[in-house]
């Protein structure tokens, strides 16, 4: 198969990603963005009534204007505004098309993707983390009822659900799906409602259990699921609950074994943070460099759009001055 050349190529078509491609258009170089799923893949998988934390304007990319009916935008407003970037800069993009593996040898990237080989002088990987939940390692997780994605409660309504887990998105599903009709109960390894979990919320999550509309098992976990049931180790002993759905809201990881494959080391921390320059956002890997969320390794709630938007224009600076581009 033959290797088409590029300057560089991004893997991921998040909002980063696009925003590097813009600052890579922006000084000439020949580019391309591939992406496994759709364009904002983690974004349209996110809860199909979720409204973002933070108000549009800290959501935009590329000098493009995003206008949202409220003070802050939902998810399919962020999907319109980004299709709108894409449109608007004409970006060059390959959806639908995983990259297996990164060779980087004699100066240049050999990037070998579910479709194609690509050459490129400079790789960015502006990863997400939405593909690799963290498994209950329990039998029958693998039964359907199980869920580690939450779209909508109304398939849920009348139904008993088990929502494992204690941090914002665990509290959301549990008082979103409450609230359209199912029987929830939530099974948490930890003592309490987590102190991350957001302040307009969280009385509202401890008032529920109080009132036992919520039922509540902490310092607990399962241990096993079965067709109709589910068997969960408590404090005062094991018990089987009734069960239709499990929804499993214990958070993802990045793609670690991934990007240890592409030779990026990291730093013995508890977060296994990969090394990066934090002025140039370059990996130990030359040229090969990070941006967005994969930058915090499993500590993913360090990098939001609002605050990695400048890993690109840094990235591309960094580019532009180095060896390979001074005369883009």
């Amino acid at each position: 198969m033959t290797e088409t050349n590029y300057d560089l190529i991004i893997v991921g078509a998040g909002p980063i990603g696009l925003a590097c491609g813009i600052e890579a258009k922006k000084i000439g170089l020949k580019y391309l963005i591939i992406e496994k799923g759709c364009l904002v893949n983690s974004l349209y998988h996110y809860p199909l009534n979720m409204t973002f934390f933070s108000t549009s304007e800290r959501l935009e990319i590329g000098e493009v204007p995003f206008i949202s009916h409220g003070s802050k935008p939902n998810r399919a407003e962020s999907l319109e505004y980004y299709r709108r970037v894409c449109s608007s800069w004409n970006l060059h993009l390959k959806l639908y098309e995983k990259v297996n593996t990164i060779v980087s040898e004699n100066g240049y990237h050999h990037v070998i993707t579910s479709k194609a080989k690509y050459r490129s002088k400079a790789v960015i990987l502006s990863l997400g983390f939405y593909d690799l939940p963290y498994l209950l390692n329990v039998p029958g997780e693998d039964l359907p009822k199980v869920k580690h994605y939450y779209d909508e409660p109304h398939p849920y309504f009348g139904q008993n659900i088990i929502v494992v887990g204690a941090a914002n998105s665990a509290v959301d599903v549990a008082l979103e799906t409450y609230r359209k009709g199912a029987k929830v109960t939530m099974v948490i390894r930890e003592p309490t409602i987590l102190d991350s979990v957001k302040y307009w919320v969280k009385p509202d999550i401890e008032n529920r259990i109080k009132e036992a509309s919520i039922k509540a098992y902490f310092n607990s976990e399962i241990v096993e699921i079965k067709t109709d049931t589910v068997i969960v180790k408590t404090p005062a002993g094991v018990i089987e609950l009734e069960n239709d759905f499990v929804l499993a809201m214990t958070g993802y990881q990045p793609p670690f074994d991934f990007m240890k494959a592409c030779g990026i080391k990291f730093h013995d921390d508890p977060f296994h943070t990969p090394v990066y320059d934090e002025k140039t956002m370059e990996t130990n890997v030359k040229n090969l460099y990070l941006a967005g969320v994969v930058c915090g390794g499993l500590k993913t709630n360090k990098w939001f759009i609002e605050n990695s938007r400048v890993h690109a224009e840094m990235i591309i600076a960094h580019l532009k001055n180095s060896d390979l581009f001074k005369s883009a």
